[in-house]
C-alpha cells in the first residue's frame, strides 16, 4: 500500500492510502524521492487555502519533488525504469494560445501539482507514487543528489522573476523576503550579473545565509532597523530593479520609495486575498514599470542543469527532512522562520 499527505481542511492534514492506476499512453510512473515544503503548502494546512484559492476537497499537497522512474506507458521513449528524474510539477495544456507563444505558465487549462486553483483540485506530490505525462519527467544522471534536485521548482521560480525584471548586468537590485524563494532569486539575480543584490527580512537566520551563501551584497532587519532602507530612498531611488518575494503588502509599499524613476518592480511573493494599495501617482509621475512573475516555464529545465552542475548550490537553504509518517510535525515546523529555510519530506526512504 502507498501513501499521500493529504490535506482535508485547516490544520487537517492526514497520512491517505492511494491507489495505483493504469498508464495512459505518454505516462510516466514515478516513485517520489523527496518533497520540499512550500510556503503555498503551509498556507493550505495553516489557513485552508492559499490567497484566493481555497480547499473544497481533499487535496494531495506538494509539488517541489523529485524521484526514480518506476514505470512508461505506451509510446513514451527516452525514459526507463531506474532513472533518476527531475518532476515538474506543471502540466500545461500545450495547445492553448499561452502554451503556443512561450509563456505555458499562463496557460488557460493549467494543472499544478498541489493546487485548489481549480475544481477538482490538482493533486500534488506528497505521494508515493505520482503519475506524470512523459514531458514532465527530465532524466538526469546517476549520481544526482535527488535532495538537491528537489529544489529545481523553486530555483525555477527565482530564473523566471529574474528573467521578468529584464538585463540585470551591473545593475542595483532589492530582494524583499529572504525565504527560500527570496534567498534563490537573489542568488539567480546574481548569476544574471547584476552588481548589487540587498536581501530584507523580519528574521536575522535567513539574512545571514543570504550574506554569507546566496550572493546578496548587503542585508537589512526591516525589524530591527526600521529605518534600514532610508539610505536608498534619497536622490530619487537607488534600486534599477526590486523583486518582492515576501508576500507582504508593506514590502511591496516600501519598494516605491528605493526604486530609481524608470525603474522596475516584479512581485514574485503572493500577496494575501483581496487587493493591495499601490501608490499610482507614484507609478505614474516616476514611469516605475509593475509586473508579475507566475511559477515559471522553461526556466525549470535550466534550474536542473544548474543544479546537477553545481553552477548553483542550493544547501544552503535545506533544513532538514522529515519521513511522511511526520508530515504534520514538519509542517509545524517548517514555520518557525529563525530555524527554519526550507524543510522537505522523505516519500520513499529506500531511494531518498
Amino acid at each position: 500500500m502507498k501513501f499521500s499527505a493529504v490535506c482535508h481542511g485547516k490544520k487537517d492534514l492526514r497520512i491517505d492510502p492511494i491507489q495505483d492506476r493504469p498508464l495512459l499512453p505518454g505516462e510516466v510512473r514515478v516513485a517520489v524521492a523527496f518533497g520540499g515544503i512550500c510556503g503555498s503548502d503551509l498556507h493550505y494546512y495553516h489557513r485552508g487555502a492559499v490567497g484566493d484559492f481555497a480547499v473544497r476537497e481533499p487535496l494531495t499537497l506538494g509539488h517541489e519533488i523529485s524521484g526514480v522512474v518506476l514505470e512508461v506507458g505506451a509510446g513514451v521513449s527516452g525514459l526507463h525504469a531506474g532513472q533518476k528524474a527531475a518532476l515538474d510539477p506543471s502540466r500545461a495544456c500545450l495547445s492553448c494560445h499561452y502554451c503556443r507563444s512561450g509563456r505555458s505558465n499562463l496557460c488557460t487549462n493549467m494543472w499544478f501539482l498541489g493546487s485548489a486553483g481549480r475544481f477538482p483540485h490538482s493533486q500534488g506530490g506528497f505521494s508515493q507514487h505520482l503519475v506524470l505525462r512523459q514531458d514532465q519527467v527530465i532524466p538526469v544522471a546517476d549520481d544526482t543528489d535527488l535532495l538537491r534536485l528537489s529544489v529545481a521548482e523553486p530555483l525555477s521560480v527565482g530564473l523566471h522573476a529574474v528573467n521578468r525584471a529584464g538585463p540585470l548586468m551591473g545593475k542595483r537590485v532589492i530582494v524583499t523576503g529572504s525565504g527560500p524563494i527570496g534567498l534563490l532569486t537573489a542568488r539567480a539575480a546574481r548569476l544574471a550579473g547584476a552588481a548589487e543584490v540587498v536581501t530584507t527580512d523580519v528574521e536575522d537566520a535567513p539574512l545571514a545565509i543570504a550574506r554569507t551563501r546566496m550572493g546578496a551584497t548587503r542585508t537589512v532587519n526591516v525589524v530591527a532597523q526600521p529605518e534600514g532602507l532610508a539610505e536608498f530612498e534619497v536622490d530619487g531611488g537607488y534600486f534599477d530593479v526590486a523583486l518582492e518575494a515576501s508576500g507582504s503588502p508593506a514590502a511591496l509599499a516600501s519598494l516605491f520609495r528605493v526604486i530609481r524613476r524608470g525603474g522596475r518592480i516584479v512581485q514574485v511573493g503572493m500577496l494575501p486575498p483581496g487587493t493591495a494599495p499601490i501608490p499610482v501617482n507614484v507609478l505614474q509621475s516616476r514611469e516605475i514599470e509593475l509586473v508579475g512573475a507566475f511559477r515559471a516555464h522553461d526556466e525549470f529545465r535550466l534550474a536542473v542543469d544548474l543544479i546537477v552542475s553545481g553552477t548553483i548550490d542550493v544547501t544552503p537553504i535545506l533544513s532538514g527532512t522529515y519521513p511522511l509518517s511526520q508530515a504534520m510535525t514538519a509542517m509545524e515546523r517548517a514555520g518557525d522562520r529563525s530555524q527554519v529555510i526550507k524543510l522537505h519530506l522523505a516519500l520513499n526512504e529506500d531511494i531518498a
